[in-house]
């Protein structure tokens, strides 16, 4: 296996034959995501997904979004799409029934990812998409110790009525320049 990494990208691809409103369901059950995510997925422009992947990985979410019956694009960091193992031709319609079978895919040197029956896939289900957004307002710590106030020592202190210059008093005078009588300077 070479060393080579990946990056996932999406750009709303789904799958010919599939129900949309299906592949946006299941995209959202994968990524536990809210409506306004969903609408950022589905877009058309092209999302990364997930960055620095093994070629492993990457086709472990290659094969998650094509059970969800959505199209995402593999390629090597910093190039060009790569070789993507073939499909069926027409993937088939996602469906929470018995989904149609499909002509095997050739993962080249690395194991299948396991199938899911029928496409119950869920974020948790899959380590590398488990992600959530809290909602809005949301505490982001679970525990907060409130700090223990400071205590002065103000013995000593007086307090000057209101009215009064701080910092006052006459300023006093200059003192003399040095007497320099005694010094030359020699060329």
């Amino acid at each position: 296996m070479s060393d080579q990494l990946f990056e996932i990208a999406f750009s709303g691809r789904i799958s010919d034959g599939a129900n949309p409103a299906e592949v946006r369901a299941n995209i959202g059950k994968m990524f536990n995501a809210d409506e306004g995510k969903l609408a950022q997925l589905f877009s058309g422009k092209r999302i990364v997904i997930k960055k620095n992947l093994d070629q492993a990985t990457a086709v472990k979410y290659k094969s998650a979004f094509n059970r969800a019956g959505a199209e995402c694009e593999v390629r090597p960091m910093g190039g060009a799409p790569a070789a993507q193992p073939k499909a069926s031709p027409k993937a088939a319609p996602v469906k929470a029934a018995a989904p149609a079978a499909a002509e095997p895919v050739d993962y080249g040197d690395v194991a299948p990812p396991p199938q899911t029956d029928p496409l119950g896939i869920t974020g948790d289900q899959i380590e590398d998409l488990q992600a959530s957004v809290a909602p809005v307002g949301s505490a982001m710590q679970d525990s907060y110790d409130e700090p223990q106030e400071p205590e002065f020592d103000l013995t000593g202190f007086d307090i000057a009525p209101v009215g009064t210059t701080i910092g006052g008093g006459k300023k006093q005078p200059d003192p003399p320049p040095p007497d320099t009588t005694g010094l030359a300077l020699e060329e």
